[in-house]
């Protein structure tokens, strides 16, 4: 039975390239390539051949290896038709609730909006794969820099709505800085607290806190519990629509 198998390599300060390959054909894509040395570097590595890139939005560090690559390669680059224009050397264009084969291993493609119009994401339902780019992240979730709380919060609603199972590809290691904002907001949820000693420790030891599950997000990540009462009164918030808490504890996020 073919799969999906997916490399994690962490480039710059804090940001994590993909690599994902359909075993039973070789297909082979690098999810948003910040840089190319380390993913051409890798593929020697591993002698898998880059036949895509995947990209989720626009912003540099997920694209700029994206025209090196393909000068390498001969990669396909795949990218959202509302945001080709900011896409270096898209080829093949995508959108809400497309499917993206790659081999045999097919990807959903998630319109998710928030922090950029035109970000999307890509869920590999029978491999419990999900890339979100800095949509959803460990604990966390993207800056608004183009969209606004109500857009981000549907966004992210239709990502907290995939299988518990999945695993977060989320594109950064921020992890351990949004555990401790997660607690200034919610500093009685022990499974939370439980949650981040565990990255602390991780970090300690050099080691990444990516990908995490949707069930682990559900049960711990602010950002994914806007419309829980218990959440919202935890953060002085009680009675206050999701959106609205949404807004206040990004904004607070922001000044953390």
């Amino acid at each position: 039975m073919s799969k999906l198998e997916v490399r994690q390599i962490p480039v710059l300060r804090d940001n994590y390239i993909y690599l994902a390959r359909d075993d039973a054909t070789g297909a082979c894509a690098a999810i948003d390539p910040a840089v190319a040395e380390p993913v051409l570097d890798t593929l020697a590595e591993l002698g898998w051949q880059l036949t895509h890139i995947l990209n989720t939005h626009h912003h540099h560090d997920h694209v700029g290896g994206n025209l090196e690559l393909k000068r390498a390669t001969g990669c396909t680059i795949v990218g959202n038709a509302a945001d080709a224009a900011r896409i270096p050397g898209i080829d093949v264009r995508v959108a809400d609730g497309d499917a993206f084969a790659l081999g045999t291993r097919v990807a959903k493609v998630i319109a998710v909006s928030g922090h950029t119009i035109g970000h999307i994401a890509y869920w590999f339902a029978d491999d419990a794969a999900l890339f979100c780019g800095d949509t959803l992240f460990a604990l966390g979730c993207g800056r608004l820099f183009e969209g606004t709380p109500a857009q981000m919060w549907q966004s992210l609603s239709r990502l907290r709505a995939l299988p518990g199972e999945t695993r977060v590809y989320c594109a950064h290691e921020y992890t351990e800085a949004n555990a401790a904002f997660a607690l200034s907001i919610d500093p009685a949820n022990r499974i939370l607290a439980e949650r981040a000693a565990t990255v602390r420790a991780r970090r300690r030891r050099g080691e990444p806190t990516v990908p995490s599950t949707l069930d682990e997000e559900r049960r711990t990540n602010p950002f994914l519990r806007a419309d829980d009462a218990a959440l919202a009164k935890a953060a002085g918030l009680a009675g206050r629509d999701p959106v609205s808490v949404f807004a206040d504890i990004r904004k607070r996020k922001d000044y953390f």
